[in-house]
């Protein structure tokens, strides 16, 4: 019997509840051996998830946020042990690009590959952020100031995004220096400059309609709104997954990216806020990990350049 390792956010899970039985008893089913590791931090996931796999787990499955499933991908990259995903957090950002269902039970069969649940183990590129690892998305400016304002994100989920981005559409331009690979610096007057590995926002905007998580590319985002009409613009071309470029918005890809901010700035990883600064340095590690999705033909929101819809097996 194969062994799985569930390494669950005790917090998001209510450990003491029903979640880990209702893990057990699909495990089982399944014909796995489960095992358990509770965490409360995203490091411990990290160790948890590295140790399950030198240890023979054949698949670790996270149960949690982003940060749980941040901390798992970091401790499998390389292994060749696929994650499993349960979203239990605000964002799930990596869970919302790959077309894993929000329902636990739902996210539970295809982590397992119950029976009559089609799914299939898929490799993804994943990031770095001054060494951090992220699954998603990192910036600097106002989509980290967004981040750090949002105290109730836990409760009101994408609503609390909305009205703390409201609150700080007023924040002034930063000038910012943006190197990409080995091209000449982009100098810019902006609000924000973010780094994706997909193209979802915390609180599931997504900004940056061409990225893909398995093309050895970071997506550029450069926000940069100017007179009355900027924010709109900037609003429109997001929820029309625009690809229109103009000095309100642009974008850019590369491989890595040296961004460095006139003036200390918040900044953030995956939705959550880490120490303020005046750079970030974001590369990208193709193929990195295997992440269990649903089968192609279940839809996904990967808008993998330019499209949206239906996730196709890539060609052999």
């Amino acid at each position: 019997m194969a062994a799985v390792t569930f390494v669950v956010n005790g917090t998001l899970a209510h450990a003491s509840g029903r979640f880990l039985e209702q893990c057990r008893a699909t495990a089982l089913r399944g014909g796995w051996q489960p095992e358990f590791r509770l965490t409360q931090k995203a490091d411990a996931g990290t160790t948890a998830a590295r140790e399950a796999a030198t240890g023979g787990a054949a698949l670790v499955v996270a149960a949690g946020g982003d940060g749980t499933v941040r901390g798992c991908a970091e401790g499998l990259a390389g292994t060749g042990v696929p994650l499993g995903i349960v979203p239990l957090g605000t964002g799930n950002l990596l869970a919302r690009t790959l077309g894993i269902p929000a329902h636990p039970k739902a996210a539970l069969n295809i982590a397992l590959g119950e029976t009559g649940t089609a799914a299939q183990d898929r490799t993804i590129d994943l990031a770095t952020a001054d060494g951090m690892p992220f699954t998603a998305m990192a910036g600097m400016g106002l989509d980290a100031a967004v981040v750090a304002a949002t105290r109730l994100k836990h409760h009101l989920g994408w609503v609390a995004y909305v009205v703390a981005g409201a609150v700080h559409l007023a924040v002034p331009p930063v000038r910012f220096s943006i190197r990409m690979d080995d091209g000449a610096p982009v100098e810019r007057e902006a609000r924000s400059v973010v780094v994706g590995n997909s193209g979802l926002l915390p609180g599931g905007f997504r900004l940056l309609p061409d990225a893909r998580i398995d093309d050895g590319l970071l997506d550029v985002g450069i926000l940069a709104p100017h007179g009355p009409f900027g924010w709109p613009v900037v609003a429109t071309r997001v929820l029309t997954h625009s690809h229109r470029q103009d000095r309100h918005l642009e974008r850019f890809q590369a491989r890595e990216v040296e961004i460095i901010a006139h003036a200390p700035l918040p900044r953030e990883v995956d939705g959550e806020v880490v120490a303020h600064g005046r750079t970030l340095t974001v590369a990208v590690r193709p193929a990195a990990l295997k992440v269990r999705v649903p089968a192609p033909g279940r839809v996904e929101h990967t808008g993998g350049h330019g499209r949206l819809g239906v996730w196709q097996s890539p060609s052999p």
